[in-house]
């Protein structure tokens, strides 16, 4: 008796397509419309491992890691330098669903970069800040200024250690003017001393010593009359 066999069935040709089109594992050059590519490792079509991006627009270049499409991971941000044609480094360090994230270098000139913690794209944590003027600021940071405990030693070698809040001398902070040999000790409010006692420190040994040294103070109580004088205007600023 003859036997009949059913000829396999043939699968349409788009699913064959589709699967060489699937993007797993390590790729070649991938182009985007955009005209952006990327070269490196892909899970479930998105960009998942080591890889490399280059943008058209702005020719930035991201080399590091990513996760599920984003960059996660450790990964240096470069951008061309318009001058030189060359590349420079922008931000070396850690990013977490493709914002900044964790200790990090970001360099804004050839003279002036921070070095520190971030969260969400900002200076945020313990930081360090180098400025183009000679000035470098280290404490506490929060949505990317300066707030919370933290120095600033000025180029002169003059420096400020204390309090900070929106990026100013907030609160309870001590001034060392080293130039002149004197120590100022008060309240601040919006950069501004309101405040305080300054005395002579090291006023010999100071390269611009002032002419005179500082007076002494003779009232009967000094120190309570600088602790009503805080606190009537600690007061006043509470109430405003």
């Amino acid at each position: 008796m003859p036997i009949s066999k059913c000829p396999p069935k043939s699968e349409p040709l788009w699913k064959a397509w589709d699967q060489k089109a699937q993007k797993n594992g390590l790729r070649h050059q991938v182009f985007a419309v955009s005209g952006d590519h990327y070269v490196g490792k892909w899970k479930d079509n998105m960009k998942h491992g080591k890889g490399t991006q280059v943008w058209r627009k702005n020719g930035a270049i991201y080399e590091g890691d990513w996760k599920f499409g984003k960059r996660d991971g450790y990964g240096t941000l470069s951008l061309s330098d318009q001058e030189t044609g060359k590349y420079r480094r922008v931000y070396s360090g850690w990013w977490k669903g493709d914002k900044k994230c964790g200790y990090g270098i970001q360099f804004f000139g050839p003279k002036e970069y921070y070095e520190g913690d971030w969260c969400g794209n900002q200076r945020s944590g313990w930081g360090r800040m180098y400025y183009s003027n000679g000035d470098i600021y280290e404490g506490q940071w929060c949505n990317d200024k300066p707030e919370g405990e933290g120095m600033l030693r000025l180029k002169n070698g003059n420096r400020y250690e204390g309090n900070w809040q929106r990026g100013m001398k907030n609160g309870s902070g001590r001034f060392f003017h080293l130039d002149h040999g004197q120590l100022f000790e008060g309240l601040w409010v919006d950069n501004i001393a309101k405040c305080g006692t300054m005395i002579d420190s090291g006023r010999d040994e100071a390269p611009k010593p002032t002419q005179f040294p500082i007076p002494e103070v003779k009232i009967l109580d000094p120190d309570g009359v600088l602790a009503e004088a805080l606190a009537t205007f600690k007061k006043t600023e509470e109430e405003d």
